[in-house]
């Protein structure tokens, strides 16, 4: 198909993130149905979602790099086939294997080829560096527009039908992604990676290893995945269990979509005018202060959709902040690969954060020791990306 326009691809490339981010945003919704239907405990279905984590996570770099090299299209594509089937599988799953393998690897390897991270480098590699921080910010607001507008669909389609069926339409959904693909081409960065020092892959590879700031900005999303899987999991189940009504769980979990795009907006704003290293700093420490806060006072339905808000404006702010530092350091022409490393980070957070929400419930009746966790991760994140060093690596500066 002819070349569009740069704000044309960003439109599709929005519709995708909102899309595969919004359908699996509400799975913490069917923990509790799922895991009563076949008498689990919550662990089993908190390592499902682990391990979608972790192989979006592995998958990521290996999709980032496939991308780079054949082009954006055909990796979301075959990502979104696999990502549907493994969506509505798991609603006919009837054992814990059963669960690991379609919530588990199949949603997560699908996930890793359709996924925001893609589009985020093929949209990086479209704008100037001016502004390519608003247009990161506007993809990853998108997404959370979609956990906005999905996951009250997803719970209205689970009390009316049942969880296969509401899975089933989640996975009808993400379907949508095939037709939204076309746009993104082999060319799409073709005229902004013709004018950087040629370089492989392996060179790419060697100069981000080479970089103390790319570690720290590793290890510092790390915490982010933590923070996003733990809550978007095991928030509406942990109000249960205070006495708070099933269905504020999903509303808070849309709230949090629905500030979001306003802090992920922001963000993008925000960090081509600032500093990114110091907003992310910021992020992390306002994190700490939000959850401690929460987890201190009486838990409420006000309390938790204010605590939700709250969360909504640092949830994915993250993102362009993170990814458009890795644009900048490192260049375009490998940003997927690149960010895709970054982003196995941010899967091993989630992990940890998601299974040990489900373990140390089941042990213990309480999520206390998680959430305090997760305020100790903070501060340790606010600490690791202040000195990042904000500037290209030699190949990229003036002569």
């Amino acid at each position: 198909m002819p070349r569009l326009s740069p704000p044309v691809v960003i439109a599709f490339a929005c519709l995708i993130a909102l899309v595969t981010f919004g359908a699996r945003a509400g799975f913490g919704l069917f923990l509790a149905p799922i895991s009563a239907a076949n008498g689990w405990g919550r662990e089993v279905f908190a390592l499902a979602i682990g391990i979608q984590n972790i192989c979006w996570g592995l998958g990521q770099p290996v999709a980032g790099a496939l991308a780079d090299r054949y082009g954006t299209r055909p990796v979301l594509i075959a990502g979104s086939l696999v990502y549907a089937a493994g969506l509505v599988l798991m609603g006919q799953a009837s054992t814990p294997e059963g669960l690991h393998v379609t919530a588990g690897f199949l949603v997560g390897v699908g996930g890793a080829a359709a996924s925001f991270g893609l589009v985020l480098a093929a949209v990086g590699r479209m704008v100037s560096e001016e502004r390519r921080s608003m247009a990161l910010g506007l993809v990853v607001a998108a997404s959370s527009m979609g956990q906005f507008l999905l996951v009250p669909l997803g719970q209205a389609f689970l009390s009316a039908y049942g969880y296969p069926t509401a899975l089933a339409f989640l996975g009808a959904l993400v379907l949508i992604v095939v037709p939204l693909s076309l746009p993104f081409g082999r060319e799409a960065g073709a005229c902004r990676a013709a004018t950087e020092a040629a370089q492989t892959l392996a060179q790419a590879l060697g100069e981000a290893g080479a970089s103390r700031s790319f570690w720290l900005l590793t290890a510092g999303f790390f915490v982010c995945g933590y923070h996003v899987a733990f809550i978007q999991t095991h928030l509406p189940a942990f109000i249960v269990d205070q006495g708070v009504a099933a269905s504020i769980g999903a509303l808070a979990i849309g709230f949090v979509g629905l500030f979001n795009v306003i802090g992920s907006f922001g963000a993008g704003f925000l960090g081509g005018r600032f500093p990114k290293h110091k907003l992310l700093s910021l992020l992390y420490l306002a994190r700490a202060v939000v959850i401690a806060v929460y987890v201190s006072l009486p838990i409420t339905a006000a309390s938790t959709l204010v605590f939700a808000a709250c969360m909504g404006l640092l949830w994915l702010s993250t993102v362009p902040l993170t990814s458009g530092l890795v644009a900048l350091l490192f260049g375009p022409r490998y940003m997927a690969t690149l960010f895709g490393i970054v982003f196995l980070s941010h899967q091993l957070g989630a992990l940890l954060g998601v299974w040990l929400g489900g373990r140390v419930f089941d042990l213990t009746g309480s999520y206390t020791g998680v959430w305090w966790g997760g305020v100790g991760l903070a501060l340790v994140a606010a600490l690791l990306h202040w000195p990042i060093e904000e500037r290209p690596v030699a190949r990229l500066r003036p002569a």
